[in-house]
């Protein structure tokens, strides 16, 4: 060995340890602990059918949580009584069915047999088309925005992003108190107009600040998939657009609106579903769908109708469940038909 090469070593085992070399060594012992049983797995059942050991935890949940208690729902939609496990039910057919269809005539719930069940429908109804065009009107229109900042744009996102994060059940007592007769607003109101507004009492009113309450609360998951959409759109095509002196509001039409339809799908499939299941936030915010039926939604109904009364009927429950599902896969499946029929 020279005495250059002596001089490097001498100065190799002299020089302090790396910060963090410690931490690195811990995690690469962590990882090889980790790693071990997987290698012997794999040596055992084959490189093939590795995929299934990770698949398989997912697949065992999904069919615990999913799709046992969904025919477990089917199972109890064909029996009466108020038993409540399923094999002391009898069964009675399509009895429940008949009893949530059964109308004078379906435009006014009054006629029904069941009358609160279609009051529950007809509010969902209004709810989800308000909700749904709402939110992904102001979905849009603030990715839009934040895809033309230069500074701050991981900030403003975040910020939209935040009231995701929070209980439900939280946002609606905020509001909830925020909208009280002796709450912020009101107490505006009272200095600007002189009179105070019962806006949780008050039919127009209280489905107003439902829908609005829904939009603040889940607009900034939206957002951020149309702002993904947003930014994978090429550059190139709007500076060739403007080259060729297309207009903003053309571009828009013409580019932004077609390339970003897959994310708008997406958007408006996962919007209809959340709008149909509309529940905990509402029921909060309004005291169990008040002003008297006024903002009675459909999942109420469920829940109501299984739990929350003296008689449970929990086949009857399990069949406005089941149709619920029906309705919502249907307009899931139009929805996909129409996004791949305005692509070609």
């Amino acid at each position: 060995m020279t005495a250059t090469d002596d001089g490097y070593a001498r100065t190799a085992r002299a020089a302090p340890a790396r910060p963090g070399a410690r931490g690195d060594r811990l995690l690469e012992a962590v990882m090889a602990l980790v790693e071990w049983p997987f290698t012997r797995l794999q040596r055992l059942i084959g490189l093939r059918r590795m995929p299934w050991v990770f698949v398989l935890p997912n697949m065992a949940l999904f069919t615990i949580f999913v799709f046992i208690p969904v025919l477990l729902a089917i199972g109890y939609a064909f029996t009466g009584g108020t038993e409540l496990l399923l094999w002391n039910r009898p069964y009675v057919g399509f009895e429940n069915f008949s009893r949530l269809l059964s109308c004078g005539s379906y435009l006014d719930p009054a006629t029904c047999e069941l009358d609160l069940f279609w009051t529950a429908v007809f509010n969902t109804t209004w709810y989800t088309a308000f909700n749904a065009t709402g939110t992904l009107v102001v979905s849009l229109v603030t990715a839009l925005v934040l895809n033309r900042l230069t500074r701050g744009k991981a900030f403003f996102r975040a910020i939209f992003f935040y009231p995701v994060l929070l209980s439900p059940v939280v946002v609606a007592l905020v509001w909830k108190w925020f909208l009280a007769r002796n709450g912020l607003l009101n107490a505006v109101f009272a200095d600007l107009m002189g009179d105070r507004v019962i806006f949780l009492l008050e039919v127009l009113w209280s489905r107003f600040w439902v829908v609005y309450v829904s939009i603040w609360f889940h607009m900034g998951f939206y957002t951020l998939i149309i702002l993904a959409g947003l930014q994978a759109i090429p550059r190139d095509i709007y500076e060739a657009a403007l080259i060729d002196g297309t207009s903003r509001w053309r571009q828009f039409w013409r580019l932004t609106l077609p390339l970003l339809m897959p994310n708008l799908l997406v958007v408006l499939v996962l919007l209809l579903i959340r709008s149909v299941q509309v529940f905990d936030e509402a029921w909060v915010l309004t005291d169990g769908g008040g002003p008297g039926t006024s903002n009675t939604f459909l999942v109420q109904f469920i829940y109501e109708t299984a739990f929350a009364t003296d008689v449970r009927l929990y086949g009857l429950a399990s069949a406005a469940s089941v149709l619920m599902g029906l309705a919502l896969l249907v307009l899931t499946l139009v929805q996909l038909w129409l996004g791949k029929k305005a692509e070609n």
